[in-house]
């Protein structure tokens, strides 16, 4: 298994670390990408006469780490009252963010929205840089080292590839004749959550069945253990396979960390 963080719990996929992990940025390196652009984007939209107002960011919902709900839900008490869907405080606060906008405060095709976006090559007699302020921003913190590629297919194909796992075919069979005993047909852990049915923004007493029912077969097949086993194994392959790739990416990556720290100290 993955090396794991003090705060482990065999029990809880939300504490489970992938090995894929150590070349993907984190949410603190994500929050410290957002920053320094929104202050790159201000400066520069600053430089050309305009006053810039970011979008505000739009509140979590839903999976709290990589691994949360990578393998399915695992939370018998917000089941029992959301089923498949994320915690209602969470969702009214995603919802109320959306619908109040979470939009800049440019004007909707003005100059400064233009200047923005680079669809404007000057003004006031000032050349606006390629990919106006934005592409400015992206490129003096190089936003691109967050895209990090290689990474994320290497673990998507591994989540794709542990299914195949012999371990993981027994325990999704095992997974299916749990729920087939309560009525429902489902081959594999995901197809549940997946149901067209529950797509509605809507709780109802179906999905609230499936999803505690769901819960229930995988605490007594610990599929999803298994399948995170089977994939850490994979990921662990894999690393050693694109070894100076990965470490490639990652070094541009912890350069780009530093540059983005220095804009936010810098600006105080």
């Amino acid at each position: 298994m993955a090396e794991q963080s003090s705060s482990f719990d065999a029990k809880n996929p939300a504490t489970w670390v992938l090995p894929m992990q150590a070349y993907l940025p984190t949410d603190d390196e994500q929050q410290q990408f957002s920053q320094a652009k929104k202050i790159l984007v201000g400066d520069c939209m600053q430089g050309f006469g305009f006053t810039w107002t970011p979008a505000p960011d739009l509140p979590k919902v839903g999976p709290k780490t990589p691994t949360d709900w990578r393998y399915g839900i695992h939370d018998m008490a917000l089941a029992e009252e959301r089923g498949y869907k994320p915690d209602a405080q969470e969702q009214a606060a995603y919802d109320a963010a959306v619908n109040e906008g979470a939009v800049d405060g440019t004007t909707a095709d003005g100059p400064d929205a233009r200047t923005l976006t680079g669809e404007i090559e000057e003004v006031g007699g000032k050349k606006v840089p390629k990919g106006g302020c934005v592409g400015h921003a992206n490129r003096q913190v190089d936003v691109a080292a967050l895209d990090s590629r290689t990474a994320i297919e290497l673990g998507n194909e591994a989540f794709i590839k542990a299914k195949q796992d012999p371990k993981v075919v027994t325990a999704f069979a095992a997974w299916s004749k749990c729920m087939k005993e309560s009525g429902y047909s489902y081959k594999e852990p995901l197809d549940a959550s997946d149901d067209p049915k529950f797509s509605s923004p809507d709780v109802t007493p179906d999905e609230i069945a499936t999803a505690t029912t769901d819960i229930s077969c995988r605490q007594k097949t610990d599929v999803a253990r298994v399948w995170f086993e089977a994939e850490v194994a994979l990921q662990k392959q894999a690393i050693e396979q694109h070894a100076e790739q990965l470490q490639t990416d990652r070094k541009a990556l912890d350069a780009a960390v530093r540059k983005a720290a220095k804009v936010v100290a810098d600006a105080g």
